[in-house]
């Protein structure tokens, strides 16, 4: 009689290490021992700089958030997503077959408690005055120092960015380049941290903000929600009445629901100008599936700053505002 050995196989998906359903599944060049890493998008194949984290949460549980398609979450959803299961429960039958034949060939995982490693945080920044690269850069969105200072946008001479290990060990950078900008509270607490000139890495998150919430008057009949500060501080250059603009921390991430359903019953309507590649147009259909907005569709260049930085105030104001006109009816 043969003896079949049942040692290591497995029925319970508790039993399958979080992390190795990551590093199999995407195929990940290192093992996931608590750090954060970013690859290209395994739901685009045809991003071409990696808009895809795979990172630990408050919970140190393993998570991802695909900026390219919107994805996100555990690695159930993960292998969910992946495969079009149409329920969790199909993608953990998945999930546990896998990992059994994995075992037959390699050793099992030993399933360890791992702690997110420290992060990089912004701890010390320096203002500096306004020059010229500034001036040529927001010059060329139309945006001019009026319109920076009234968001309290400030150019940085430099910021530091520490780190802490697990032995106390402090790791300082300090940067300082050109085009560099602090984005302020009207208190003067910095929030954000925005580098045009850098291809990774462009914004830096240092709170929680809905951005131009604190300009609100709240004497307008529309809302308009932009993609960025500076797409909505070029919105304001059109100067079309009765409306006024906020935009969310970047266009993955939802306005809180709370800011929301108190927008909806003070405007009339409130409408999603976000970019018009695919990124923005899901993260548009987001807000519509979520709270009934309305999106508009600019179909000139990649965002409205880039528009009117390509064709000027006047042609953009020309196409936008019949796309809000026929949304209004």
């Amino acid at each position: 009689m043969v003896m079949i050995s049942t040692r290591n196989i497995i029925g319970d998906l508790d039993d399958v290490p979080k992390e190795w359903v990551f590093e199999f599944y995407l195929k990940l060049p290192e093992k996931l021992t608590g750090q954060s890493i970013k690859i290209k998008s395994i739901f685009n194949s045809r991003e071409k700089t990696p808009s895809m984290y795979i990172y630990m949460d408050s919970n140190n549980t393993y998570k991802y958030k695909d900026f390219s398609s919107g994805y996100g979450g555990d690695a159930l959803s993960l292998v969910q997503y992946l495969f079009n299961y149409p329920t969790r429960g199909r993608a953990s039958f998945k999930i546990i077959d896998d990992y059994n034949e994995f075992v037959k060939h390699n050793e099992p995982v030993i399933k360890t408690e791992l702690k997110a490693h420290s992060k990089y945080k912004v701890t010390d920044y320096q203002i500096r005055h306004w020059n010229n690269l500034d001036q040529a850069y927001w010059q060329s969105f139309k945006i001019g120092s009026k319109m920076l200072e009234h968001y309290n946008v400030s150019p940085l001479e430099f910021y530091e960015m520490t780190k802490e290990d697990n032995l106390g060990v402090q790791s300082v950078m300090k940067i300082t380049n050109n085009h560099v900008y602090g984005y302020f509270k009207n208190d003067g607490t910095l929030y954000k941290i925005y580098q045009p000139k850098v291809k990774d890495n462009k914004f830096i998150k240092v709170r929680d903000y809905i951005q131009g919430s604190e300009q609100l008057r709240g004497d307008k009949s529309f809302l308009i929600i932009t993609s960025s500060l500076k797409d909505l501080m070029a919105f304001n250059k059109l100067k079309i009445k009765d409306a006024e603009c906020i935009a969310p921390d970047s266009e993955n991430s939802m306005i809180p629901t709370n800011f929301m359903v108190n927008a909806i019953r003070h405007y009339k309507s409130i409408f999603i100008l976000f970019d018009n590649d695919e990124p923005g147009q899901k993260a548009a259909q987001k807000y519509q599936k979520t709270f009934g907005t309305t999106s508009i569709n600019l179909p000139m260049e990649k965002d409205l700053s880039d528009s009117i930085k390509v064709h000027g105030i006047d042609k953009v104001r020309e196409n936008l505002l019949p796309l809000l006109k026929n949304a209004i009816i």
